[in-house]
């Protein structure tokens, strides 16, 4: 759409918030400190103002009533946090013929406070070849952008080190629910 790029530099002019970065090409976004619902309209103004529609992961039981078609419209794909499994795959399948292709994830899972991310954007990023891209929101600071991408090496913890240093001065909308990057198996591997 023509005007989702001037709306966005508007919204984002009027807003006040400073924006940092490049929206990556191709890439598993990772938009964090995910603390507020509005984290979610700050990544799409992002993408939209340089006219990118991103793809957003969004838990299916917000599907309803008005605010499906909402979602929908800007880039919403529900998912089934319970079965993920024929989205993803779906969502797989669709990153090998699109060379655009942008899918935004919540990698806390939740917008309050938890132990760990979830490690859905690294895997996909490795079945998918497409590099990892941390996108962010610093209420504190009121800045909102894109930072570093990279291509996960297999070696989890590394890479999650190279995650929690870009991190590390993020807070998020809500500060005290920020949840540090962490995956729950990242020794494991």
């Amino acid at each position: 759409m023509v005007l989702r790029p001037a709306v966005a530099r508007l919204v984002l002019r009027l807003s006040r918030w400073r924006t940092v970065g490049e929206v990556p090409g191709a890439a598993i976004l990772v938009g964090a400190p995910h603390t507020s619902n509005w984290d979610w309209v700050a990544m799409l103004l992002l993408t939209w103002r340089n006219g990118v529609q991103a793809r957003v992961l969004v838990k299916r039981e917000l599907f309803r009533g008005l605010l499906a078609p909402v979602l929908r419209a800007t880039g919403g794909i529900p998912l089934d946090r319970d079965n993920p499994g024929e989205t993803v795959r779906a969502l797989l399948a669709e990153a090998e013929h699109d060379d655009r292709f942008l899918l935004v994830l919540a990698a806390e899972g939740t917008r309050g406070r938890a132990e760990h991310w979830k490690s859905g954007f690294y895997r996909m990023a490795q079945q998918t070849g497409l590099p990892v891209a941390l996108g962010f929101v610093d209420g504190p600071t009121r800045t909102i952008g894109f930072g570093p991408s990279f291509h996960p090496t297999g070696d989890v913890a590394a890479d999650m080190g190279l995650v929690r240093a870009f991190y590390a001065d993020k807070h998020g909308i809500r500060p005290v629910l920020r949840t540090e990057p962490r995956l729950r198996d990242e020794g494991a591997r």
